[in-house]
C-alpha cells in the first residue's frame, strides 16, 4: 500500500460545460479546501484563488467581466489541506507566479497572508514545493523557486505580506493623504526596515481597481482600510503619481520590477529631475536621504540649475527635496539619516525643518526585515563602527554568519562558494582605490597582498549584471538592494588608532572626490564614511564577511567579530485529434533516443518528413515549438520517465532557473545512453579581456532519487554541450 501524494494538480477547461467534470473531482465535489489557478495561455493572464466551495466559486468567476475570458483551470488539492494551508499556498503562488513571468496576474495585492500554523515549516513548505514542481510540468510556471528568490522582480514585487508595523504605517499614510492640512509625510526607518516594500505596496494599492482588492490579510483593520481606500478613490479617481528614486542603479531595477506588475508602468519610476515635466497628485520618494543639493555635483550642475530655473526656485538655497514639494500636492518621503553618504546629499537640517512643519506627519518603521540577525545586529554594527562596544563583546547568532577574515583571498573564495550555493553574493568595498579600469578595462583597480580585483564595470543594475560575482561593488551600486551574503572590504581610508581607541579617516587614501571635496571638518567626513560602511554591512540577508586592510583596524575588529576558520511514473501518449494540422494544432515530434545526426538536421527536415503530435488548445502554437520524449528518472519531481514534453527552441538570453534540453556533441548521457539530457540550468559568469565567460554551468537534476548529482561544466567542458530547447510543459 502506498502513501497518497503530497499534492495533486488537475487541469480542466474553464467553461460552464466543464463544471460537470470538475464536480467528479473528489475535493471539488465534497467542499474540501483547495487552491485553483485560472489562466489563458494565449493572452498570458492568470488568477490564483482558494476555496472550500469550488463549483460555486468557479461559477461566479465565469460571470466576471475579466475572468470569464480565461480558458483553463488547474485544481491543486491534497488530503492534508486545511483553511490555513490553502490561504498560505494561495499567497505563495501569487508571490512567486507574479515574479515568474509566464502570466500577468489579475490578483490584487492585498489578499496575501503570512501567519504561522501547525506543521507549516515541516510539512506545508514541502507541499508548496511539490505543487510548484507539478505546475512547472504543466507549463503554468517556468523558473525554479531558488532563481525567483534571488530576482529583483520578486524582492520588489507589491505582492507582499505587510508586517503589523508596516500595516499601521500604511493606515497612517492613507489617513494623511485624506487630511487636507497635510502636505508632506515622512516615513523614517533604518536599513532593512521595509521602506521600499511599503512604498511599492502603497503605489500599487493606489493604482489598483476596486475589483482587484482583497483586504482579508488586514483582519481587524479590514473595514477601516476599505473605508479609507473608498474615500481615496473618490478624491483621486485616476491619481497622477510618481515614484522618485535618486540613485540610477536602483531606479533602473525598480523600473524593471514595475514592468511585470499589472497596472504599473516603468515610466512611473522617475529621477528627481524628471519631476520638472509634470505636476503630480501624489509623489513617493524612496531613499530620499539621497536627494541632492548644489554641492559637488560634477556634470549634474547644469541639469540642476536648469530645473531650478524652470521651477522658479533659488538654486543656491534649495535641494531636490524642494522640487518634490513644489511639484506634488502630497509627498511621501522614505528617509534614513544614517544612509546619507556624501556632501551633495540634502542636508539633515532640511529634513528636520520638514519634520517640524505643521503640514507634515511622521511615521516610524522599526522592524528588521532584511538581516536575519534582526535589530540586535543593526545596533551592533553601529556600536562597532563608533567604538562603543565593551571590551571583548562579540556578536553571535545561530542564524547569521558574521566573520572576520585575515586573508582577502580566503574571503573572496568564501563569498564565491556562498554565491555558488545561494546566488546573489557580492564583494563590496569603500572608496580606497581609484577606478582605473573605467578607462582601461584590462587593468585591475584593487590590489591587496598581491591579490587583484576590479571595481564594478557598470553602474546600472550591477547586482544582476553578468560577471558581478567576480567584481567589487560600491555604495552606489548596492544601496537599496538585498543580497544573500556580502564580503565587505575595509580599505586603507578607514583606520584604527590603538592609543586613542578611535576609528579615523585617512583622507589621502579616500579616492571618492565628490565624497570629500570641500569638507574641512574631519568629523563630518568621518560620519559620511561610517555611513557608507554601515549601509553596505546591512545588505546581507544570511551573512556578512569582513576584511580590513589596516592591521590595527583588523585587530580591533577581532575583539568583536568571530574570526573565520578554514573548513578542514509513465506519461500517457498525447491526445489524438480528428486532423493533425502542422503548426496550427500540432508541433514536430523528434525521437531523440534514436537520432543519429545532430538536432539541427532533425529540425530542418521538410514538414512532410516529420512526425507530428497534437498539443492542447490552450497553448499558442509557433514554429519554435517541438516535442520529444524524456527518458529517465533524474527529473522525476517534475517530468515522469517516458513523458512526452513540449519545448521551445532556444533563442538565447538568460536560462538561469529554467529546465533545458541540451545536446552533448561527443558522448552519451550516463543515465539514458542518449546524447541528449534534460536538466535545470544554472550558470555563473565573469568578465575578462576576452569578454563574458562562464565560470561554471550546472545541469541540475530534480529527482526523488538522491543518487543523481548535478553535472558541473567548466568553460571548456561547456563547449561540448549545446542548449537546444527550453521546457514548456508535459503533453498529456
Amino acid at each position: 500500500m502506498t502513501d497518497s501524494p503530497l499534492v495533486e494538480v488537475h487541469r480542466y477547461p474553464f467553461s460552464k460545460a466543464a463544471l460537470v467534470d470538475i464536480q467528479h473531482n473528489v475535493c471539488a465535489g465534497t467542499n474540501w479546501p483547495l487552491v485553483y489557478i485560472l489562466s489563458d495561455g494565449k493572452n498570458r493572464q492568470a488568477y490564483v484563488g482558494e476555496t472550500t466551495d469550488t463549483l460555486t466559486r468557479l461559477s461566479t468567476h465565469l460571470k466576471h467581466y475579466e475572468k470569464r475570458f480565461l480558458t483553463s483551470v488547474h485544481l491543486i488539492s491534497s488530503d492534508r489541506f486545511n483553511k490555513s494551508a490553502t490561504l498560505d499556498i494561495e499567497s505563495g503562488l501569487i508571490r512567486y507566479m507574479a515574479a515568474d513571468g509566464v502570466y500577468c496576474l489579475l490578483n490584487g495585492n492585498l489578499g496575501l497572508v503570512d501567519h504561522n500554523y501547525y506543521q507549516r515549516d515541516e510539512l506545508y513548505n514541502r507541499v508548496f514545493r511539490s505543487a510548484w514542481d507539478k505546475l512547472r510540468a504543466e507549463g503554468v510556471v517556468s523558473h525554479s523557486l531558488e532563481s525567483i528568490d534571488n530576482s529583483d522582480v520578486f524582492k520588489y514585487s507589491p505582492y507582499k505580506s505587510l508586517s503589523r508595523d508596516q500595516r499601521q504605517s500604511l493606515l497612517g499614510l492613507l489617513y494623511a493623504l485624506l487630511d487636507e492640512k497635510t502636505e508632506n509625510l515622512l516615513v523614517e526607518g533604518g536599513a532593512g526596515t521595509g521602506k521600499s516594500v511599503l512604498a511599492i505596496f502603497l503605489f500599487k494599492l493606489l493604482n489598483s481597481k476596486d475589483a482587484e482588492l482583497n483586504l482579508r490579510s488586514f483582519s481587524d483593520e479590514e473595514e477601516e482600510l476599505e473605508g479609507l481606500v473608498k474615500k481615496l478613490r473618490e478624491r483621486y479617481p485616476k491619481p497622477k503619481m510618481a515614484l522618485v528614486v535618486p540613485m540610477t542603479s536602483f531606479r533602473n531595477t525598480l523600473k524593471k520590477a514595475f514592468r511585470s506588475v499589472a497596472g504599473l508602468k516603468a515610466d512611473m519610476v522617475v529621477s528627481p529631475s524628471e519631476l520638472v515635466k509634470h505636476k503630480y497628485d501624489i509623489v513617493l520618494v524612496d531613499e530620499s536621504h539621497r536627494l541632492r543639493k548644489r554641492t559637488n555635483l560634477g556634470a549634474y550642475f547644469g541639469a540642476f540649475d536648469k530645473a531650478c530655473e524652470v521651477l522658479g526656485i533659488d538654486k543656491h538655497t534649495c535641494s531636490e527635496l524642494d522640487w518634490v514639494c513644489h511639484q506634488s500636492n502630497k509627498a511621501i518621503f522614505f528617509y534614513d539619516e544614517n544612509q546619507s553618504i556624501k556632501p551633495s546629499d540634502a542636508n539633515a537640517a532640511d529634513f528636520a525643518r520638514l519634520r517640524a512643519a505643521s503640514s507634515t506627519q511622521v511615521q516610524t518603521l522599526s522592524s528588521q526585515f532584511r538581516v536575519r540577525a534582526g535589530q540586535p545586529f543593526v545596533k551592533f554594527v553601529d556600536d562597532l563602527l563608533n567604538v562603543r562596544l565593551p571590551k571583548g563583546g562579540k556578536f553571535r547568532s545561530s542564524n547569521y554568519e558574521f566573520r572576520l577574515f585575515y586573508s582577502i583571498e580566503e574571503m573572496v573564495r568564501a563569498v564565491g562558494e556562498k554565491n555558488d550555493q545561494f546566488g546573489l553574493c557580492r564583494l563590496i568595498a569603500g572608496y580606497a582605490w581609484p577606478w582605473v579600469s573605467k578607462k582601461n578595462p584590462s587593468e585591475y583597480d584593487i590590489e591587496i597582498d598581491g591579490f587583484r580585483l576590479r571595481w564594478n564595470r557598470t553602474n546600472s543594475d550591477w547586482i544582476n549584471a553578468s560577471g558581478a560575482d567576480s567584481e567589487v561593488g560600491c555604495i552606489h551600486t548596492t544601496q537599496g538592494y538585498d543580497l544573500n551574503y556580502t564580503g565587505i572590504i575595509f580599505g586603507n581610508e578607514i583606520r584604527y588608532d590603538k592609543v586613542s581607541d578611535t576609528i579615523f579617516i585617512d583622507k589621502d587614501n579616500y579616492f571618492y572626490r565628490n565624497g570629500k571635496q570641500g569638507i574641512q571638518d574631519s568629523q563630518a567626513l568621518k560620519q559620511y564614511v561610517l555611513n557608507i560602511y554601515k549601509t553596505i554591512m546591512l545588505r546581507g540577508i544570511r551573512g556578512t564577511f569582513v576584511y580590513a586592510c589596516d592591521e590595527s583596524l583588523r585587530d580591533y575588529l577581532k575583539q568583536h567579530v568571530p574570526v573565520h576558520t578554514p573548513p578542514a511514473q509513465t506519461a500517457e501518449a498525447p491526445a489524438l485529434v480528428a486532423e493533425i494540422l502542422p503548426y496550427i494544432n500540432a508541433v514536430p515530434f523528434y525521437d531523440l533516443e534514436v537520432a543519429a545526426g545532430d538536432f539541427g538536421a532533425l529540425h530542418n527536415q521538410l514538414d512532410d518528413e516529420k512526425e507530428w503530435v497534437a498539443i492542447p488548445d490552450h497553448v499558442r502554437v509557433t514554429k519554435n515549438l517541438f516535442a520529444c520524449r524524456v527518458i529517465g528518472e533524474s527529473m522525476n519531481r517534475i517530468i515522469p520517465n517516458g513523458a512526452t514534453c513540449l519545448f521551445s527552441k532556444a533563442q538565447g538570453g538568460t536560462r538561469n532557473g529554467k529546465i533545458v534540453l541540451a545536446e552533448c556533441t561527443d558522448e552519451a548521457d550516463a543515465e539514458t545512453g542518449s546524447r541528449y539530457t534534460v536538466k535545470d540550468y544554472e550558470s555563473t559568469k565573469f568578465q575578462n579581456e576576452d569578454g563574458w565567460q562562464h565560470k561554471v554551468i550546472r545541469l541540475k537534476p530534480r529527482s526523488y532519487n538522491e543518487m543523481f548529482k548535478p553535472l558541473e561544466l567548466t568553460e571548456a567542458q561547456a563547449l561540448r554541450y549545446q542548449v537546444i530547447g527550453e521546457f514548456v510543459q508535459i503533453l498529456d
